[in-house]
């Protein structure tokens, strides 16, 4: 298969043996996002970027991992225009806000998870929108589409497919619906005859792990080899859910 930008990436991800290969690609998505944003090359300086960045702001755990990135001047930059367009906005939404004139039973009626006011989608949006979240969902996409393109037309990928150890839970869910998009019946027969005993045994392997990762903690194993399972309780974690809880923040390196 001929290589293309999301080949190559895709391929040394499952080259890395990790729990999870899509894990691995949507960390480096962040950071690569990150670094883009607010490292050297300075993209919030640009502006075609300011305009998303006013556009879209950035969620709350985003927000986070910029501030622990560094560079805390462009990241002012960005938070004064981004404060100044939420300024203007909120401004207009709540001059012309009106309360709702529902009677009660209307509002028992109504999901309570649903907003009930103009006002009240504006801050639910402006609170949920994400620049990042937005960039790595739109190329975790693709990354997905060649996960399947690959698998039918790369012997070689097929093959270390075959010898991943699985995936998270949350990516197997995506793997699971998009399969039933990408491939004909006879093709998913085949994906889940791998897919299915491949997470059966890495949640075998891993319950192996943690179970020795607990029993070193007896006095009486207290010299006895680790194995597998130092790193046990954050690949439990990993696989159950999805990320890497051991990480340490990523900071910028200049």
């Amino acid at each position: 298969m001929k290589e293309t930008l999301y080949t190559i990436p895709l391929m040394d991800a499952f080259k890395e043996k990790d729990e999870c290969p899509f894990c691995f690609i949507e960390r480096k998505l962040e950071r690569d996002n990150l670094d883009y944003i607010l490292g050297s090359a300075s993209a919030y300086m640009q502006t075609d970027i300011r305009e998303q960045t006013n556009k879209h702001g950035f969620c709350s755990e985003h927000y986070k991992k910029m501030f622990t990135y560094g560079n805390s001047l462009g990241n002012a930059i960005m938070m004064q225009s981004y404060l100044r367009e939420v300024k203007k906005e909120l401004h207009k939404q709540m001059k012309g806000f009106s309360s709702s004139k529902s009677g009660l039973l209307d509002k028992l009626k109504k999901d309570s998870s649903q907003t009930k006011t103009s006002l009240g989608s504006y801050l639910q949006k402006t609170t949920s929108d994400c620049l990042i979240c937005q960039k790595n969902q739109e190329t975790f996409a693709r990354y997905i589409d060649t996960f399947f393109l690959m698998l039918r037309s790369d012997e070689e990928f097929y093959q270390i497919f075959k010898s991943a150890k699985g995936f998270c839970l949350h990516h197997l869910q995506i793997l699971v619906e998009q399969a039933e998009q990408a491939m004909g019946a006879k093709q998913r027969e085949e994906f889940h005859n791998i897919l299915f005993p491949q997470m059966e045994a890495a949640l075998e392997r891993l319950d192996e792990d943690i179970s020795w990762f607990i029993d070193k903690f007896d006095y009486k194993n207290k010299e006895a080899d680790w194995k597998n399972s130092k790193d046990a309780l954050q690949r439990c974690m990993q696989k159950l859910t999805t990320g890497y809880p051991a990480d340490q923040p990523y900071q910028s390196s200049r």
